[in-house]
């Protein structure tokens, strides 16, 4: 795909009116990810679910309890969210106990009830695999893929790792896919876990450590 040319607008904190447009980058950035091959198995329904399970994820959890950033771009005269970042800071919680009472009625509805048990042990066992130590956590990098060779991702990623540099705190984060481990071994980030349980995505735990 030929990427859509593009107008760097701003890298800027996503509010509640940008969660359409975060929910509608990340699932077209995810659809095909390994995570959302195992939540979402059904071809043909995995693109509008992967749109809403990244919709619970940026409007229940991140954009009001975490840091969403966004990148913003203007093309044809108007501005769209090509790109989208969600953080957790130190003190912040994007997955915390009022974001899963509130999104489990909605996860249940997308994964199924037989198997929510399955997918909240799995959601439980990447939490545990989490560092003790005070640390920024990137959930989600996602670029729409008709921006994907235009620097979103990395415009997006360089900004947290910047402030986490500011806060004096390591950076951690899991990725499904080990094609993005080259990737993020470019900015420092190790793996320091991997999770290969029989039935689970296969999941690699990277830390970047404090500057």
């Amino acid at each position: 795909m030929t990427p859509t040319a593009t107008t760097i607008k701003s890298v800027r904190t996503a509010a509640m009116d940008d969660v359409p447009g975060v929910a509608r980058v990340l699932g077209r950035a995810f659809c095909e990810d390994p995570l959302f091959r195992w939540l979402f198995p059904e071809p043909s329904l995995r693109m509008a679910r992967s749109v809403r399970m990244s919709a619970l994820m940026a409007g229940f959890g991140y954009v009001p309890r975490g840091h969403t950033s966004v990148f913003e771009a203007e093309e044809a005269g108007r501005r769209v969210v090509r790109g989208a970042a969600l953080w957790a800071p130190p003190a912040g919680d994007g997955e915390g106990l009022a974001f899963t009472l509130r999104a489990l009625p909605h996860l249940a509805s997308l994964v199924g009830v037989n198997r929510l048990p399955e997918v909240l042990r799995y959601f439980a066992e990447l939490k545990a695999s989490a560092p003790e130590e005070p640390h920024w956590y990137l959930a989600v990098l996602g670029t729409d893929p008709a921006a994907r060779g235009a620097g979103v991702g990395s415009r997006l990623l360089r900004e947290g790792l910047a402030q986490a540099d500011a806060d004096g705190v390591p950076v951690y984060l899991e990725t499904m896919n080990p094609a993005n481990i080259g990737y993020y071994e470019k900015y420092d980030f190790r793996v320091m876990r991997a999770i290969n349980d029989p039935g689970l995505p296969s999941t690699y735990c990277m830390l970047r450590p404090a500057v």
